[in-house]
């Protein structure tokens, strides 16, 4: 099992809906360890340089206008696969469609209001991750409850 680290973004919908501590726990009590966390305002910039792919969609101008719209938490988090259970935490991008028990599917009724952005693949996590977070600003160190998350062969 792949040992991961994934970068998640909690938008400024849930920012200013005031659940980014909810989501944080979400993460955690899932058994994520967090070796990155701070609290910033994207810049148009800073929108550029993430979503590269979309600057030339149609759709760019209304997405940089929301991720640009008020502060982000940003967190790198890290396990067992961590990028695919983000992934599925996080459910369908459309709240309307996600299933409950994920957190679009508990709090979300949007496609764009989606409250959160997790890397969808190693490519991505390696390529956003330094993107929000210098080397110097990811810590490493052993959880004192590892052992009771994962089995040894699962780490």
């Amino acid at each position: 099992m792949a040992l991961e680290q994934t970068l998640i973004l909690i938008k400024p919908d849930a920012v200013q809906r005031r659940l980014a501590g909810t989501l944080l726990s979400r993460f955690e009590n899932k058994g994520l360890k967090i070796v990155g966390l701070k609290m910033l305002q994207v810049t148009k910039e800073l929108a550029a340089e993430h979503y590269a792919e979309h600057v030339e969609k149609p759709f760019y101008p209304l997405l940089e206008e929301f991720i640009t719209a008020g502060p982000v938490v940003a967190l790198v988090a890290e396990g067992p696969e961590a990028i695919s259970v983000v992934r599925s935490m996080m459910g369908s991008t459309n709240g309307r469609e996600s299933a409950p028990g994920t957190i679009r599917g508990d709090y979300g009724v949007s496609r764009q209001m989606n409250l959160v952005h997790g890397s969808d693949g190693p490519e991505a996590a390696a390529r956003e991750i330094p993107i929000y977070f210098k080397p110097e600003e990811l810590v490493s160190y052993e959880s004192s409850l590892g052992d009771w998350v994962c089995a040894d062969d699962e780490k």
